[in-house]
């Protein structure tokens, strides 16, 4: 595959890509000639044989990223099978099948699960490609966070306070990290309609509607919406950028 001149020829790990947006975005990783490596705790290997069927580089590899050990074999497996990282893709979370509840609801084991996938495990995964970065002194990180961030939205806390962790931990890594190279943003989305949210019972009618009347274009959004701003902080285009978030959502949130 021909790709981008300005991204082809990269390595990425993009993790929770073996659905959903994860998908969406290792597809348009490989379709600019870049080698994924799925990196999920869910069968990934049906997606890694599409894409290799269609002329792609792509590996899964079963990682649980709240399972240093489980990350650290993975980006091992990775450097084996590319010779190195380049691109880090923080997707793996916990969103499409959580049930919308009040606070007072939400039991401690939850909140710490949430926690685990949404935050820690961004963490692990930063650690873990920092040596193999280092080395080249350069790298891109993609965080991924919520529209919901910044509208404070009600009926799942826990979600939206990982999220906004995840805004935190991108502006002190890029203070960290911008010695070595290594680029650090933060993409967060407003509700997409990717197969786990189109199932969601959470996720029907009206709470759908109110969210696309809030926004400056007046549509669904698909996992496709995301892949235009996902390829930008990936690329040499976004050189000089760091620490930032780019909220893709139609213009629901303006910050």
């Amino acid at each position: 595959m021909a790709g981008n001149s300005r991204i082809n020829g990269s390595v990425a790990i993009v993790t929770g890509a073996s659905q959903g947006i994860g998908a969406q975005y290792a597809k348009t990783l490989v379709a600019e000639g870049i080698s994924v490596v799925i990196a999920d705790v869910q069968d990934g290997e049906p997606l890694a044989k599409e894409l290799i069927g269609v002329g792609g580089a792509a590996l899964y590899v079963k990682t649980d990223v709240t399972n240093p050990d489980s990350v650290g074999d993975m980006v091992s497996a990775a450097v084996a099978r590319f010779g190195g990282v380049d691109i880090l893709v923080n997707n793996a979370a916990l969103f499409g099948k959580v049930a919308l509840k009040p606070f007072s609801e939400i039991d401690s084991q939850e909140w710490d699960r949430m926690m685990a996938v949404n935050v820690r495990g961004s963490f692990e995964c930063v650690k873990a490609v920092f040596p193999e970065m280092k080395k080249k002194n350069y790298g891109k990180i993609i965080n991924i966070a919520s529209g919901t961030v910044f509208k404070g939205a009600p009926m799942m806390l826990h979600y939206v306070t990982s999220k906004g962790a995840i805004v935190a931990m991108t502006r002190a890594l890029a203070r960290e990290l911008g010695a070595y190279g290594i680029r650090i943003n933060t993409l967060a989305p407003g509700l997409v309609m990717s197969q786990n949210v189109m199932e969601s019972p959470y996720w029907k009618g009206d709470i759908v509607a109110r969210n696309i009347s809030s926004r400056a274009l007046r549509r669904e959004a698909t996992p496709e919406d995301m892949c235009g701003t996902l390829l930008y902080l990936c690329s040499r285009d976004s050189d000089f950028v760091t620490g930032q978030v780019l909220v893709v959502d139609g213009g629901s949130v303006m910050h």
